[in-house]
């Protein structure tokens, strides 16, 4: 697995692992990992930034979950570092994201990304998908992310859940809080999708339709309101509240989750550290409950 650190965590600086992930590889049950890319962001970059700046910020945040009574410390979590991804090629980044997420997943560990923007979810799903044929995708957005292309290319963070769509098929994708996209990306959402728009009320839903098969959690954290998460390179008003975020990600507990993601955080765009703040306490509390 290519890592950007190659010290394990209980010997990097503390700053440069995060608070509570000190498990090694070897004993994990999830391994967590960096993937610093955004060069297809279509608006607002900056997300290639988030791993390290959340490293940081999670030295001023308890490893305790007192909403959960659980510890960091007492689960195996090892952080992997960040990957060397190459700016100048899609191609290549995705190849390496799928390259790792396989690598833990024939582990038998669950591979947890820190992005960086979401067209890299497509390598995760891929790379599970070769293990669990069955795969389902959760998805929580403010956007589709269904065009056929974005300006041409295929490959961007606009078409990412098409992409994943034409591997997994229909009603495999279950996407909820979206409120922004085309007409044409609504319409096949409807028809296609497991689709829960604008809220998070259809949650125990799609749960429900999800039942025990093999699940990738994907939070796009535009799926929050500007208000809450500013720091996000295409912020769309109208989103959730960190209370019900959070308060969905508790009712993930009992899904069978392979695989899960964060993606979207652009800390330089929230000078107040706020943004991040808030990303790191909701990676505890889904780690917590993975």
């Amino acid at each position: 697995m290519t890592v950007f650190y190659h010290l394990p965590p209980q010997e990097r600086p503390e700053l440069l692992r995060f608070c509570g992930y000190t498990a090694s590889l070897t004993d994990a049950d999830i391994v967590v990992f960096g993937a610093p890319y955004d060069s297809s962001s279509s608006f607002r970059p900056g997300s290639r930034f988030a791993p390290a700046e959340m490293r940081r910020d999670s030295w001023g945040l308890e490893s305790w979950s007192p909403q959960l009574k659980r510890d960091l410390e007492d689960h195996n979590v090892h952080d992997a570092g960040d990957l060397e991804l190459p700016f100048a090629s899609s191609e290549e980044a995705l190849r390496i994201v799928r390259q790792t997420c396989a690598a833990v997943a024939h582990a038998g560990k669950i591979p947890l990304m820190i992005g960086g923007e979401h067209t890299l979810t497509l390598s995760a799903i891929a790379a599970l998908l070769d293990l669990h044929p069955d795969l389902h995708l959760l998805h929580f957005d403010a956007h589709t992310d269904l065009r056929t292309d974005y300006l041409g290319v295929e490959l961007s963070h606009a078409s990412v859940i098409r992409r994943i769509y034409e591997l997994l098929g229909e009603k495999r994708i279950h996407s909820l809080g979206i409120r922004s996209g085309l007409a044409e990306e609504f319409t096949f959402a409807e028809k296609n999708l497991d689709f829960h728009p604008f809220d998070l009320s259809g949650m125990e839903e799609a749960v429900l339709n999800i039942g025990s098969a093999p699940v990738y959690v994907s939070l796009d954290l535009d799926v929050l309101d500007p208000s809450v998460m500013p720091g996000t390179g295409t912020a769309e008003p109208g989103g959730v509240s960190y209370e019900d975020l959070v308060a969905a990600i508790y009712k993930l507990e009992n899904l069978n989750i392979v695989g899960s993601d964060m993606m979207e955080l652009a800390p330089s765009l929230d000078p107040s550290g706020a943004s991040t703040a808030v990303a790191v306490k909701l990676l505890r509390e889904m780690i917590l409950v993975l």
